[in-house]
């Protein structure tokens, strides 16, 4: 449901909230290789969350990102609505175009409304996760982020 694009930024994002120290940035290529993500994709997307105002950017080689917010005013729907939008929280999830928004709800699929539920406990999930939470969880269990 979420792009590729979507879920590397979402996951930097953390890795940025797990691994900040106040007043150092983490350089794109030490976030690219922990991640194993390629550098010239995930930082065109760190670029675009950081015209969004979630992440600071310094060029040079003191330069990187950090997250420009605390990380908990970070949900996981602000990434996804700087990245995505939102219409993945609306569309019909196995994308067929009688479900298009401007149609009334007899001419949908009839998986649109039963499917509605679900879209809306992804949107409920996606608002109320902070990045501060995923953070805390991964600290707490003592874990590395691998995905």
């Amino acid at each position: 449901m979420l792009s590729n694009t979507c879920k590397y930024g979402i996951r930097a994002v953390i890795y940025l909230a797990v691994n900040q120290i106040e007043g150092k940035k983490i350089g794109i290529k030490k976030i690219s290789e922990e991640l194993t993500l390629p550098a010239p994709f995930l930082g065109k997307i760190l670029q675009m969350l950081a015209k969004k105002k979630m992440l600071a950017s310094t060029k040079g080689p003191n330069g990187g990102f950090s997250l420009a917010k605390d990380a908990e005013d970070i949900t996981l729907f602000d990434i996804v609505e700087a990245i995505d939008g939102t219409d993945v929280f609306e569309q019909c999830m196995i994308g067929l175009k009688i479900c298009e928004d401007d149609k009334s709800k007899e001419e949908k699929c009839p998986f649109h409304e039963k499917s509605s539920v679900v879209r809306t406990k992804f949107y409920n999930a996606f608002k109320q996760q902070t990045v501060k939470d995923f953070s805390t969880g991964i600290k707490n269990a003592d874990e590395i982020l691998t995905f």
